[in-house]
C-alpha cells in the first residue's frame, strides 16, 4: 500500500467542563469517510465508553459528541498531519502534532490519555515536553488489536472515570 499525506479534518471535541483529554493518533480512512473519531464499525472505542458509563452506544457524530461532553471527555488526536499507509500507525512518517493548548487553556484537564502505543509514543515525543503532563497510555481499541478483549479494554478505560470528579 502506498503512503498518503493526510491532514486531520475533525475539530477537537471539548468544552470548558472537560476534565480528561483522550488522544488517538490520526483518524482511520473509515473514520475520515464517516466524519468522526473511532467510526470504523469494528473499532471498540464507543462500545467500551458506553459500557463504562452505563449508556447505549452512541451512533451518529452528534450523539458521540454529546456523549463526550456529557461525560467531561475531550477528544482529539495527537497528529495534525502525517504520511500514512491506510490505517497503519506503524507506517506514520513526517508527523506534525496538533496544538492541544487550545484545550488545555480552555478546560481544567485533570489527565491526558492516549489510545494505543503509537499515540503514546507520539504524545511523549511532541507534546509532553511542551505540556509537562505525562499521558496515561491505554490499549488501542482498533480491530487490529484483537488480542485484547472488550472486558480488558473496559477495565483499562475505567481509569478515565477516576479523573472526572
Amino acid at each position: 500500500m502506498e503512503s498518503k499525506r493526510i491532514t486531520h479534518a475533525f475539530a477537537p471535541v471539548f468544552d470548558c467542563q472537560s476534565r480528561v483529554l483522550v488522544l488517538g493518533t490520526m483518524p482511520s480512512p473509515k473514520s475520515r469517510e464517516l466524519g468522526f473519531y473511532y467510526s470504523h464499525p469494528r473499532n471498540r472505542f464507543w462500545p467500551v465508553m458506553a459500557k463504562i458509563f452505563g449508556e447505549e452506544i452512541p451512533k451518529s457524530p452528534e450523539e458521540k459528541r454529546s456523549f463526550c461532553l456529557r461525560h467531561k471527555v475531550a477528544l482529539w488526536d495527537v497528529l495534525k498531519e502525517c504520511d500514512i499507509e491506510g490505517a497503519s500507525d506503524s507506517s506514520i512518517k513526517n508527523a506534525v502534532p496538533n496544538d492541544i493548548s487550545v484545550i488545555l487553556n480552555s478546560a481544567d484537564i485533570k489527565a491526558v490519555f492516549t489510545t494505543g502505543a503509537t499515540a503514546a509514543k507520539l504524545y511523549h515525543k511532541f507534546m509532553e515536553p511542551k505540556t509537562g503532563i505525562a499521558a496515561i497510555a491505554l490499549p488501542s481499541t482498533s480491530p487490529a488489536n484483537a488480542k485484547i478483549g472488550i472486558d480488558e479494554l473496559c477495565e483499562e478505560y475505567r481509569k478515565i472515570s477516576d479523573y472526572l470528579v
